[in-house]
């Protein structure tokens, strides 16, 4: 067992029934992720035994315990970790992203990111506006998603980048490959997103809300413009021109958790690959050949295939308009290439 200091309680009776990740954190002063950290780590008991699930309720009379391990300085530490850096001036720098690379330092990946690279590259430069734990850091792509990322190296930067960002006025460009293609090809989709409540590390489309922003409260606006560039196969037992996976373009308005991750799911696209949002079923019952040939040649693509290709802002120093564009990586390259050898009928 891992040094530290146990925090016990005996639940009593008006306390039975809560959550016991909530009723945990209401007593031993730990946030509820940092319970649900320690729950992982098998860190909590109720008598003696071993708690599995945050979710459970709390039961009268039973004694709880909460394994606290000792204090460690989580201060990101500088890390040589090659970038790719498309531009750099003394007020910012604009990277190349790859797939794999968290951006910021955080439970279960506390080195190896790109605030420890960016550290390492640009010294006591970056902006302080977001932390110790994310410096320069204006907005995130998530780990597996590569494409072109801009971050401040100084605190007027980073608030002229964020008003563009909250103004939605950056020029933001994806291309992802998904299942089918949309219907219509080309769109606008406006939803609320909202954390799922049947899986914390989701997020999902608030019910009602589809081009109906105002419908509720919750959750926050989201819209996310589409168009399809190309499809690859043909579906079986669809009308000609249908194909097996499309690979679309998509243009953010706003730029929320997940977002395209979620949309393209929420019309029937889910993108090939995400662990999350995608159908880890599909391409499996090998109903056609051209969908046999589409699980071999995504069976080692461990990612979801979205990259992000173009961002365009205004240098918040000098006014100019700045636009970056890369190319997707080899790994997404290599599946479109495969894709590309599937038969039409």
């Amino acid at each position: 067992m891992t040094d530290g200091h146990w925090q016990t309680r005996i639940a009593e009776a008006p306390e039975a029934g809560e959550r016991v990740d909530k009723w945990l954190s209401s007593w031993t002063e730990l946030s509820r992720a940092r319970v649900r950290d320690l729950v992982e780590r098998d860190h909590v008991r109720a008598n003696g035994d071993i708690i599995r699930k945050v979710t459970g309720k709390v039961r009268e009379g039973v004694e709880y315990a909460v394994l606290v391990p000792p204090p460690v300085d989580d201060t990101p530490r500088p890390e040589n970790i090659p970038l790719s850096i498309l531009y750099e001036d003394e007020h910012l720098i604009v990277i190349d992203k790859p797939s794999g690379l968290t951006v910021h330092p955080a439970p279960g990946s506390r080195a190896g990111t790109l605030v420890n690279a960016l550290l390492f590259h640009c010294a006591d430069t970056l902006s302080g506006i977001g932390g110790v734990m994310r410096p320069g850091i204006v907005h995130r792509l998530d780990k597996d998603t590569s494409g072109v990322m801009v971050v401040a190296k100084t605190d007027k930067a980073h608030r002229g980048l964020a008003k563009q960002f909250a103004r939605h006025t950056i020029e933001r460009a994806y291309i992802c490959l998904v299942r089918g293609r949309p219907n219509p090809r080309s769109g606008r989709i406006a939803t609320r997103l909202a954390r799922s409540s049947h899986d914390r590390k989701k997020q999902s489309v608030v019910r009602g809300t589809d081009d109906n922003l105002d419908a509720s409260d919750h959750g926050r606006h989201a819209i996310t413009h589409y168009a399809s560039l190309r499809g690859f196969g043909q579906k079986k037992n669809a009308s000609v021109g249908t194909p097996v996976v499309a690979e679309v373009e998509c243009r953010l308005e706003t730029g929320r958790t997940h977002q395209i991750r979620v949309h393209m799911a929420h019309i029937g696209c889910p993108l090939l690959g995400d662990p999350l949002y995608g159908n880890q079923r599909a391409f499996l019952s090998n109903r056609s050949a051209v969908e046999g040939r589409v699980r071999d040649a995504i069976a080692t693509f461990k990612r979801q295939a979205l990259h992000a290709r173009l961002l365009g802002f205004v240098h918040p120093m000098t006014k100019e308009a700045m636009t970056f564009e890369t190319p997707p990586p080899a790994d997404y390259q290599a599946l479109v290439e495969s894709l590309s050898g599937l038969p039409r009928s």
